[in-house]
């Protein structure tokens, strides 16, 4: 993928790109692949907003993506690269040998009429298969990793992303994430070949506030902007300082730089390293 850019006619054209949709080979997504995506605003069943600076965005559907990859050594043909709206990622649409059609996580490099298959078994070591960690030789790079086997992938899902095998021991796989962590995951967990497609996310400019909230992203609020009763930084005059021992959260809790992850959790055993600043 590349960065496209348009001419400087607006402000907001002037320092905006936009991604290049040049490698999708189908506009339209496969109308059994697809549910409603409902808009909550962050809002609760009673109405409350419990996540805030979400709401509106641009109407769309979700795609049912295979994080699973469960139908074992069955060979499926890649029918299409699709844009999906709801990831940075690119996805692919895979059509095994009985017709059942399917979306994956593509990775870069994965074009039309490439063949994939899943197996729990030795298999070869191509872009997009996907295998068994101990089947996959250390200094591979891997993505969509499950963390307990036959859950899914849940990691190194995002575009461009990817994690390296290190080693293998004991019944464990020793990973390095792309944050730096370094992390035991379970030898019979699953991994595909390979790396997130669309790597040059990233480096796009997004240029106005509207692009945003085409997004969902509502506006964020300073604290310090804010009234006493509205949040624990606010009040004062002017450009007020925070004025506090420490800076707050709206409910009171500790907030910029304080380690959040709950203390003696279960998975501290896995975590080798932990990642920059945690």
């Amino acid at each position: 993928m590349a960065i496209r850019k348009y001419k400087p006619n607006t402000a907001g054209r002037r320092i905006s790109s936009v991604g290049d949709f040049s490698g999708l080979t189908k506009k339209r997504p496969e109308k059994k692949l697809i549910i409603i995506k409902k808009s909550k605003g962050g809002r609760n069943v009673r109405g409350k907003i419990t996540v805030h600076h979400q709401g509106g965005g641009t109407k769309r559907y979700l795609r049912k993506i295979d994080f699973k990859q469960d139908r074992f050594d069955q060979t499926a043909e890649v029918s299409a690269i699709e844009y999906d709206p709801n990831r940075n990622a690119r996805i692919a649409l895979v059509r095994y040998e009985d017709g059942e059609k399917r979306y994956i996580l593509a990775p870069v490099g994965l074009v039309v009429g490439d063949k994939i298959v899943s197996s729990q078994n030795k298999i070869e070591i191509k872009n997009g298969n996907r295998l068994i960690l101990k089947n996959i030789p250390p200094g591979m790079l891997v993505y969509n990793v499950e963390l307990v086997p036959g859950r899914g992938g849940e990691i190194v899902r995002s575009a461009g992303s990817n994690t390296v095998i290190q080693a293998i021991e004991n019944g464990l796989v020793q990973l390095k994430l792309p944050s730096g962590e370094i992390r035991l995951v379970s030898e019979d967990c699953m991994a595909s070949i390979g790396q997130v497609s669309n790597p040059d996310y990233r480096h796009i400019r997004w240029g106005k506030a509207g692009r945003i909230r085409y997004k969902g992203i509502r506006p964020t609020v300073r604290g310090k902007a804010k009234n006493p009763v509205d949040h624990p930084h606010g009040g004062g005059e002017g450009k007020s300082p925070i004025g506090m021992k420490r800076p707050k959260t709206p409910w009171g809790k500790p907030a910029l730089g304080v380690k959040t992850r709950k203390q003696g959790k279960k998975s501290d055993q896995f975590i080798l390293k932990r990642r920059k600043g945690k």
